[in-house]
């Protein structure tokens, strides 16, 4: 459903229909115009004559020699001339794409104004390996996509605004293959008592929830000193280095899981390298620099209608320790979100086999601490839902404060396990 349309009398659809047909006036499209060369844009159009049968196609990646295959599931596109013409739009390959059985309970974002987002009406027709899309737009414009997408400009916007705030320090940890800033925000002041924390997020670039997230966290984090007892507690005792984006350049081109060259970073942490990977040589060498007590690495899932964090298990290090800092961390976050829950999940590996080339599982082997991947839905969440939005970059957000709260209640636990390595 969408929001509701301005109060001011409307032509019947019938009339609309033709006005479309024949021009409809001087600014107006005389037809149906589907465009995705923007930021984060990704559609082709096979046809859009028929308002009742627009198809359809995404535009896959480069081909990822890990994971054999070129990804594409995300798709971000505007059309225009639309305003109460009921559409059909049918995405043709989606039965090729990364995840199929991630379009099963699935519904599209929409928006006029890029500001809020919507769900519309879409199904998954398995058998013809179609999504359908079904909306009639109140306005003349409107943007559909796989989630609220956090553009590129955002992200700046995002970067200069905390570079400013009292207790954040800016780091520019290197640049991507196309040559895009990685930027890393420090937010409080190290020291050999603290502990250190890092949280990176969308090393798949079409998980734009992350970045959502990371706005969330960044904005709590940077109430004015003194507003928030939490904050307070959490920096005396802690320091927090924050990856907004770790894949800018699939963010730009409208990727899903790869960079400019096909690389999935989350698979590059055993050997990064300049040539492939230097986003994750970037902030490894950092985290190297630095050191670490926790890293939460924020993604999405395509399947999952639930916010969940994988385990660690399967790692070598992988005992009794870690095991109890897991549970205690995921019972601090239980305790801080309703949007929060350790039922639904990914299966365990077999004992000793967890992929080491991940970003929370080399971390946590390397470090022997707490390094958990931490998935969003591009659904709902089954336990919280919510029928108008789904998961939304408000919700992001709210999850994304909401670990302020469990960082500050898991830091005395956090901080007596640094002494007893001590």
């Amino acid at each position: 459903m969408s929001p509701p349309a301005p109060a001011v009398p409307a032509a019947a659809p019938q009339q609309q229909q033709q006005q479309h047909q024949q021009g409809g006036g001087l600014l107006q499209p005389s037809k149906v115009h589907i465009s995705s060369a923007f930021d984060s844009g990704n559609i082709e159009v096979v046809s859009a004559t028929d308002p009742s049968d627009i198809q359809l196609r995404i535009r896959p990646e480069p081909y990822s020699d890990v994971d054999g295959r070129s990804h594409f599931q995300w798709f971000h596109y505007q059309v225009t001339g639309t305003a109460g013409l009921p559409l059909t739009m049918r995405i043709i390959n989606a039965g090729e794409s990364s995840y199929p059985e991630g379009w099963e309970g699935y519904r599209a974002a929409a928006s006029y104004d890029l500001l809020h987002w919507f769900r519309v009406d879409t199904e998954y027709e398995a058998e013809e390996g179609h999504l359908v899309i079904r909306h009639t737009p109140d306005h003349t414009c409107v943007r559909y996509a796989y989630f609220a997408p956090y553009s590129w400009e955002r992200h700046g916007e995002l970067i200069m605004r905390m570079q400013s705030q009292p207790r954040v320090q800016l780091h520019l940890l290197g640049s991507t293959l196309e040559g895009r800033d990685i930027h890393m925000l420090q937010v409080g002041s190290p020291s050999p008592s603290k502990a250190v924390i890092w949280v990176i997020c969308r090393q798949h670039p079409g998980e734009s929830m992350a970045e959502w997230f990371a706005e969330g966290l960044l904005e709590r984090l940077t109430q004015p000193p003194g507003s928030d007892p939490q904050v307070e507690e959490l920096l005396g005792g802690a320091v927090l280095h924050v990856v907004p984006n770790m894949c800018p350049d699939g963010s730009v081109r409208g990727h899903l899981r790869t960079n400019s060259a096909g690389v999935n970073l989350n698979r590059e942490w055993a050997a990064p390298s300049p040539e492939r990977s230097p986003e994750v040589l970037a902030v490894s060498s950092a985290i190297t620099r630095t050191g670490l007590d926790v890293l939460i690495d924020v993604h999405g899932d395509e399947c999952i209608p639930a916010n969940f964090y994988g385990s660690m298990f399967g790692i070598p290090a992988w005992g009794p320790r870690l095991e109890r800092l897991q549970t205690q961390f995921s019972d601090a976050m239980l305790a801080a979100s309703p949007d929060f829950q350790t039922q639904l999940g990914y299966p365990l590996p077999e004992p000793g086999k967890a992929n080491l080339s991940t970003a929370s599982k080399a971390n946590a082997q390397r470090y022997n601490t707490l390094s958990l991947v931490l998935e969003q839905p591009f659904k709902d969440c089954v336990g919280t839902p919510n029928p108008l939005t789904g998961w939304s970059p408000e919700r992001a957000k709210a999850f994304g404060a909401a670990h302020v709260t469990a960082f500050a209640t898991f830091l005395p636990v956090l901080l007596k396990e640094r002494l007893s390595k001590d």
